[in-house]
């Protein structure tokens, strides 16, 4: 049988030749041609002929065709990690920003192996290496021998490969470059270097003239940018085939609908430039859509359905059986006329499809094809009562107008099965469904269902509002649409799914286009577009609040024409109007010095004679003399002013993000992180040319950025006798990202300015401008403010880089810090050099922006050089006071006088430091040239300590400032919570996050925690004579639904497993949520006799509770591990007995291990376990967000499941049968979360000493260039020994002998990690046989004789546990409270408490509780759930009274109350 695989020639499929290449060694019949498209038709016999469009389908099939090469796999676990690592080439994993934790990833697969599955080459490998050899970025880490070793190692191995060679030898050149598409095949035209657009692969089967696309919005909204990709996506096609595009409104819904939405797409889609050819409805085929429903009823493939869509939804998602599944046609066609009436049976119905309940694919379990409703619509009026469903209409309707491919995002991939079932059995044309990816945008949403939501609520001010992602909301802020459309050009039609940020589709809209991208609707022409830069015409504005004024002496009122864009005379000219009195704005006010000359922008030389200021410091006003013939422009600072009359009124409007998160998590409820104060309103005096803009001008403003008219100006009303002001929106240029909120108007005004005019500020005198043109920064200044402008702008160049801004942004950025460094040469003689920042007196990054935000000169600073006569004698302080400590350590003195002198040292340091911005490393009486040496290995050090890096000294900079890095937690745990903690548990490297949601991979680091709760509780369960044992993890259906009470609680979150590779199981099998219904019927086998019990077993395993909440590592996930023990007794004294002692346990475990306090206590009967007699739990209080959360149980279950299971035995005084009694007990990895939120803190993870998997890390300290090799081995050597000192002693101790990180760096990677104590030792503690001990949840530092080390650090250890007990202990106390008032238990729940307060044990009354103590939406703060009984205490903090009645006020029970502890919970 012959193979013949066609490759296309513009995107070979690698891994498939590869198969083919390797396949010929057993099968020689396979042959390989070059054309358009990739694909392998195969003969199916019966079936017909089957084709595979894929080089990962091709690969697969070939590879089955010869399975003795073991191309995939040998078994069954290795054939399923092939499919994943071929998933993983295929993905977006290899993509420009996660490129570098894929490789790590793939390294890290590879270390210790030669391949990716099993001991030879596989088809993971194959596709793999083939993606890697056709990725540039690859190519360029490879060219710079910057690959990982066991990758490079791997990738060698495979290119050597002999048959690897002659494949890449086979492939055509064109193979190998980036693919073009075809309606861009004019190549001649485009310029070179990298090209604006994106991958558009070509459609399988579409012929010219032939193609049918379709694009179907529905009429419920505005189109967003989502919506306008798949519009021009179809539109490419359109053109680049010569088809028919039509534009179909899905108007299957009358309850969404409307006329104006119809026609507000009619409007976006004509101001896209997209003409469609054919325009229609799906209403237009109602009556069709009705025929073929009908026929599918009275086919027996439909049925109709009165089932809640509550109850459906359940069902569907247990894959239950309807009630009505198995109605007979006329039952069906009966119910079916009433839903034509629309009579009220018949609204309670629909339709249908009869296609598989137990189908894995949920979109297959009998989709709803129609349902009952009455309003009106749009088009058709009250003509019909039943509509259809989208899925259900779609095919069809693309079938009957001749759609040949229909384009669909990914997210309808589990739907394409559905598409296609429908058109088969109506025996309908089968359109070819193309998927490619959504638009997605950070910090916002794209549903239509989520935008209405904040339309409806009025957090925005309406669709078109600036801060929305419609098409009209973002050309209501300034975007083009020729940027909107290459934007949407750029990305392409890969299925790839990525998020973009917002800054990409802003930097597309500044730019010049003048490259053949092609209008879309003119393929082979040439374009040039120009989008906003280069024909944005300049205007003066400044702020109404803090603008000074300027008296201009001698000067008479007048006027002057200057250009409106320096650099584009077309754009025209404007009117500067002249005048004794000008303003400026405060901030510029604070630059000028009296007697100094300062140049105002398009007019001239200004000396300034006066400048007035308030007792506050603040300038009020300036006085100048005109100094007109002086043309010396350089060295002065450039001002932007207006005439003080006339002027215009003006408000400058600043958006920022709806959302406040960059990328939503699929379980996260958008509404949680809704941002607040997005709107800043900025009232500005403005240019009188402004008087003239009209809605929709774009302009820019100087120093302020681009602004959109949004308003115009209106003048003198007769009606409300005021002027209307000019409203701008401002135009987000891509340079920056936008801050959260705008904060400082100085800082906000740096950050919407242009690149130059950025630089121009960063020189302290706001750059050199001539009065009748704009100039760059390469003019020169003072030797200390350019030391300080290098200095902000190499910060400058870094954060762009970190925040990846494109690269013509950060060359622009690069090109202005060389030209500082130039004019610095030129100004001095020598090459600028990072020390030479200390000149420019910069303290820290704080003082900057504090001196940013009040307009002051970078050379303006609080320090004063080491030179003065105050550092100085602080200096000689300092001499003094470590000569003292010295001998006090060298005379062997008490450790408090050491420990007094040392802070009295250090207290000198900080106000020397303070002074000059520099650190005293030692007394300064100790200089030699070997001190020096050391000096600049410790500033490094320093340097290292806060995050810097060589490899982050950009261009040379070296930022004194502290620098700001990753590694450290970037959010507050008061402030952001969730955000907090998923930090914490990852940069900790406790957690790693996995592809399935809701499942977590545990880290060593968490797993030790584990290793230690496990290890503390096996020990006592088997005092107690419990054994240890392991159940199977899967649950007959049968065994699961024995007992109906206990699994009710289970069943929405049981995972079952329905397919055993591609053979449907006759019955499924559920992944156990609890083992009780797995382990009893062997207690019934086991059990005869009295003599077999009691019977105490226990097993450490896994379980899977498919939670459809908000998943939380450790706290709220889909797997977590756990231990379960199962008891059985002759007696329920035995039993409950049995229970209080592992309850007791528990507490040990949280209190002893965890240093977390408890409160142990009783289920209400609503809470207990399902299908126990009591359940008994131990709570842990979070008072961060006040919340409770369960942190163990213990059950009673009586004879409930023995009954069930029959688990008898026989009573040894009478031989008769009975039942036992029984318990079950978990404790799971929860407990792991409780110690995070309680003891993390904003630094990192604080590790309880009794279950940290390193107790005390030791640090050489001290090792520098001037350190000789002897000196270094023997500071290592004293660190191994004191680590197996530690270690002899039974404390778990670690040393960190890297050499390529710095010792500050280290203090904060083990902070972070939360290990309890840190020794540091270096070359002064050898000496004097000491070191230093630094407490983690203190940060107190002590010395420590090295004879006293065990001790000491034993000691401390233990105090580390009793503090951190302490201190949840004292939180818990001040925050468990009693309650005899309602109003008082709301009060006390919102202000973070648990609250005891006497409850009548009810459920109904429980379930009032948590309904009336809940807080709303329309809250302050967001909803919030109400208040949940979490256990009836052991020891109440009171004792209900005869006159008290139950908590609920509509609760008048006053027996059987007992004090019963409530708060929101986890």
């Amino acid at each position: 049988m012959a193979v013949k695989i066609r490759a296309c020639s513009k995107n070979a499929p690698i891994g498939a030749l590869l198969t083919a290449q390797f396949a010929r060694e057993k099968l020689d019949v396979i042959e390989v041609e070059w054309g358009n498209t990739t694909c392998l038709e195969v003969d199916g016999g019966q079936d017909g002929n089957v084709t595979f469009n894929t080089g990962a389908a091709i690969s697969r099939y070939v590879a089955r065709l010869v399975p003795s090469l073991g191309l995939y796999g040998s078994t069954a676990l290795q054939r399923t990690e092939v499919d994943h690592w071929i998933t993983f080439a295929l993905g977006s994993s290899f993509c420009e920003r996660r490129f570098k934790d894929t490789l790590g990833l793939l390294d890290g697969a590879l270390s210790g192996v030669t391949y990716l599955v099993g001991s030879t080459v596989t088809l993971a490998d194959l596709h793999v290496w083939g993606t890697l050899f056709v990725s540039e970025r690859w190519r360029s880490v490879l060219d710079r021998h910057e690959g990982p070793v066991n990758v490079v190692r791997w990738y060698t191995l495979l290119s050597s490969d002999e048959r690897f060679r002659r494949v890449v030898e086979s492939i055509p050149t064109s193979a190998l470059t980036k693919p073009t598409s075809q309606p861009f095949e004019n190549s001649d035209h485009l310029p070179t270097g990298r090209k604006e657009e994106g991958k558009f692969v070509e459609l399988p089967g579409a012929q010219k003239g032939k193609l049918v696309v379709r694009f179907p919005p529905e009429a419920s909204g505005y189109l967003h940018i989502g919506h306008a990709k798949a519009a021009l996506l179809n539109q490419y096609y359109q053109v680049a085939f010569d088809g028919k595009l039509i534009l179909r409104f899905d108007d299957t819904n009358p309850s969404k609908e409307t006329l104006e939405f119809e026609q507000v797409i009619l409007e976006d889609v004509a101001m896209l430039q997209i003409r469609p050819d054919v325009f229609s409805h799906t209403s237009d085929h109602f009556d069709l859509l009705l025929s073929y429903c009908e026929s599918m009823l009275r086919d027996s493939l439909a049925y109709c359905d009165d089932t809640d869509a509550g109850t459906m939804k359940q069902e569907r998602e247990q894959r239950k059986e309807s009630k009505n599944r198995h109605n007979n046609v006329d039952m069906n066609l009966k119910m079916w006329k009433e839903m034509l009436k629309g009579s009220e049976f018949g609204k309670s119905c629909c339709v249908r499809a009869k296609i598989d309940m137990q189908s894995a694919n949920g979109c297959m379990r009998d989709p709803t094809i129609y349902r009952c409703k009455t309003e009106a619509h749009i088009r058709t009026g009250t003509k019909y009562k039943v509509y259809p469903t989208y899925d259900f209409a779609c095919p069809i309707v693309d079938s009957v107008e001749g759609v040949t491919h229909a384009l669909r995002t990914t997210e309808y991939h589990d739907r394409d099965e559905q598409y296609y079932w429908f058109l088969d059995r109506l025996q309908l044309r089968k359109p070819y469904v193309w998927e490619y990816s959504r638009l997605n945008m950070t910090n916002t949403v794209l549903s239509k269902r989520k935008l209405t939501w904040f339309v409806a609520e009025g957090l925005v001010n309406g669709w078109d509002d600036p801060r929305f992602p419609t098409v009209r909301g973002v050309l209501r802020r300034g975007m083009t649409v020729e940027g909107l459309k290459q934007f949407i050009v750029a990305q392409g039609s890969s299925r790839s799914v990525v998020t973009m940020e917002w800054d990409k589709i802003w930097a597309f809209n500044k730019k010049v286009f003048a490259v053949c991208i092609g209008n879309l609707t003119h393929p082979t022409k040439r374009v040039s577009f120009q989008v906003i830069d280069p024909v944005a015409p300049r205007f003066t504005a400044v702020e109404a609040e803090g603008v000074v004024r300027v008296r201009a002496e001698g000067v008479r009122r007048g006027s002057i024409e200057v250009p409106k864009h320096p650099k584009n005379e077309a754009v025209g000219t404007k009117t500067v109007f002249l005048g004794p009195d000008v303003l400026i704005d405060g901030v510029d006010a604070e630059a000028l010095v009296e007697g100094r000359n300062a140049t105002f922008i398009n007019w001239g030389n200004l000396t300034i004679s006066k400048i007035e200021r308030d007792a506050g410091g603040r300038v009020t006003s300036v006085c100048t003399k005109l100094d007109l013939d002086n043309k010396d422009y350089k060295k002065t600072a450039k001002i932007t002013w207006l005439c003080a009359e006339p002027l215009v009124r003006c408000t400058c409007v600043y958006y920022d993000h709806i959302i406040g998160k960059a990328v939503l998590d699929r379980d996260d409820d958008f509404r949680n992180y809704v941002a607040k104060n997005t709107k800043t309103e900025v009232e500005m005096l403005g240019d009188p040319e402004l008087r003239h803009l009209k809605k929709g001008d774009i302009i820019q403003l100087q120093r302020r950025g681009f602004f959109i008219c949004d308003s115009p100006y209106e003048p003198l009303s007769r009606y409300t006798s005021c002027e209307s002001p000019v409203i701008l929106i401002h135009v987000p240029d891509g340079h920056t990202k936008q801050l959260p909120t705008l904060g400082l108007k100085a800082e906000k005004e740096r950050r919407q300015m242009t690149g130059n005019e950025q630089s121009q500020n960063s020189l302290g005198t706001f750059a050199e401008r001539s009065p009748k043109r704009e100039t760059t920064a390469s003019e020169s200044m003072s030797k200390v403010e350019l030391a300080a402008s290098i200095q902000e702008q190499g910060d400058r160049v870094r954060r762009s880089k970190a925040e990846k801004a494109s690269k013509e942004v950060v060359a622009a950025e690069v090109k202005i810090l060389l030209d500082l460094k130039s004019q610095y040469k030129a100004a001095t003689g020598s090459d600028w050099q990072p020390q030479t920042a200390s000149s420019a007196r910069i303290t820290n990054r704080d003082e900057d922006v504090k001196r940013e935000s009040k307009g002051v000169q970078m050379s303006v600073s609080n320090t004063v050089g080491i030179d003065h006569e105050d550092a100085v004698s602080l200096r000689a302080k300092v001499d003094a006071q470590g000569e003292r400590v010295r001998k006090l350590k060298s005379s062997a003195g008490s450790r408090d006088d050491v420990n007094e002198a040392v802070q009295t040292l250090l207290s000198l340091k900080a106000q020397y430091k303070a002074l000059t911005g520099h650190d005293l490393a030692g007394g300064e009486s100790r200089k030699s040239a070997k001190g020096e040496g050391k000096k600049k290995k410790e500033a490094k050090a320093q340097g290292s300590a806060s995050g810097e890096t060589e490899a982050q000294k950009v261009d040379g900079v070296c930022s004194t400032a502290k620098k700001t890095t990753r590694l450290g937690l970037e959010a507050a745990k008061e402030e952001d919570l969730s955000d907090w903690y998923s930090q914490v548990i990852t940069k900790a490297e406790m957690i790693e996050y996995y592809d399935v949601s809701g499942c977590y991979i545990l880290r060593p680091w968490a797993f030790a925690v584990w290793e230690s709760i496990t290890a503390f509780f096996d020990t006592e369960i088997k005092k107690l004579g419990v054994q240890n044992c392991y159940f199977p993890m899967f649950v007959s259906q049968s065994a699961l639904n024995k007992e109906k009470t206990h699994i009710a609680d289970f069943s929405p979150e049981v995972a079952w497993v329905t397919k055993s590779g591609d053979t449907e199981m006759s019955e499924p099998i559920a992944i156990r949520p609890t083992s009780e219904t797995v382990m009893y019927p062997s207690f019934a086998k086991w059990i005869k006799s009295h003599r077999d019990l009691p019977m105490r077993l226990n097993q450490w395993c896994n379980v899977v509770r498919w939670e459809f909440k908000h998943p939380q590592p450790f706290l709220r996930t889909r797997e977590f591990l756990w231990q379960e023990g199962h008891s059985a007794f002759a007696s329920r004294a035995e039993a409950e007995e049995e229970v209080y002692c592992i309850l007791q346990l528990y507490r040990r475990v949280y209190e002893e291990l965890l240093a977390i306090p408890v409160v142990p206590g009783r289920k209400t009967e609503k809470e207990k376990f399902a299908g126990g007699d009591f359940t008994t739990t131990v709570e842990v209080y979070v008072p961060i967000n006040g919340r409770g959360l369960q942190g163990a149980t213990s059950h009673h279950l009586g004879q409930n499941f023995s009954k069930m299971f029959e688990i008898t035995f026989d009573k040894p005084e009478t031989n008769e049968k009975a039942f036992v009694h029984q318990n079950s007990w978990g404790l799971s990895t929860r407990s792991i979360g409780a110690m995070v939120l309680l003891h993390a803190d904003n630094v990192g993870l604080i590790l309880p000493p009794n279950v940290a998997a390193v107790q005390a890390i030791i640090i050489p300290c001290g090792v520098t260039v001037t350190t000789t090799e002897n000196e270094r081995k023997t500071l290592y050597k004293k660190c191994d020994e004191y680590e197996e000192t530690l270690r002899a002693a039974g404390i778990k101790s670690r040393g960190d002998y890297r050499d390529n990180y710095s010792p500050g760096w280290k203090f904060n990677h083990w902070e972070l990690k939360g290990v309890p104590v840190r020794i540091e030792i270096g070359p002064r503690d050898l000496k004097e046989k000491q070191a230093v001990a630094v407490r983690r949840d203190t940060a107190e530092k002590l010395v420590v004789r090295e004879a006293d080390i065990v001790g000491e650090v034993t000691r401390l250890l233990r105090d580390i546990h009793v503090n951190l007990f302490d201190r949840a202990k004292a939180a818990l106390d001040a925050n468990m409270v009693v309650c005899r008032d309602w109003k008082e238990f709301v009060e006390k729940l919102d202000l973070k408490c648990i609250i005891q307060a006497p409850f009548c044990g009810q459920p109904d009354c429980e379930d009032n509780i948590k309904r009336d103590s809940a807080k709303d939406e329309s809250s302050a703060g967001g909803a919030l759930m109400g208040a949940k009984s979490l256990c009836v205490p052991f020891e109440p903090l009171a004792v209900p009274q005869p006159w008290e009645k139950c908590i609920h006020p509509e609760c008048h029970r006053k027996e059987s109350l007992l004090y019963t502890l409530f708060g929101r919970s986890y």
